[in-house]
């Protein structure tokens, strides 16, 4: 009888110390999860040299596209997947090769995503280099002005 109570749901969750109990309860303190208010930045050490990205003179304007679609979709960073996959699917079929070339240089140009995502949402100022036509677009396309819903990337 005992062994039939046990093996029940009732009966586990009574069988449970009560710390794991505690894991059912939401009595967690939400304002933990809040954004800070200044971020912190730490300059990457000089003995750290990043690798200089490949230049692809040769490279087909198609082919730069198809990579660019498919590494604007996995940045490694959600945040980033989102926002870059949702432009590219709106913009890159009509970037010409310079404007493609500026877009492939500030997604693989730039060593850290965090950075990408700062300038787009204008929480730090874009360095001269990427301060270009390209990340003007991005910055427009992140305020969605047309509120569009961006919570999964567009199919292929």
């Amino acid at each position: 009888m005992l062994r039939q109570f046990l093996l029940t749901t009732v009966g586990r969750r009574a069988a449970l110390p009560s710390i794991a109990q505690n894991r059912f309860a939401s009595n967690l303190d939400k304002t933990e999860f809040t954004t800070p208010g200044e971020i912190v930045d730490y300059d990457d050490p000089p003995h750290l040299p990043v690798p200089e990205y490949p230049v692809r003179p040769d490279e087909p304007l198609e082919t730069r596209k198809q990579r660019l679609l498919y590494q604007s979709r996995k940045r490694g960073m959600l945040e980033n997947d989102l926002l870059l996959s949702t432009f590219v699917a709106k913009h890159l079929k009509d970037f010409n090769a310079e404007q493609t070339a500026e877009y492939d240089q500030l997604i693989n140009g730039v060593s850290n995503d965090w950075d990408i995502f700062y300038w787009a949402t204008e929480t730090k100022p874009t360095p001269p280099t990427f301060d270009n036509e390209i990340m003007r677009m991005l910055k427009e396309h992140v305020k969605n002005h047309e509120k569009v819903q961006r919570i999964r990337q567009p199919d292929l």
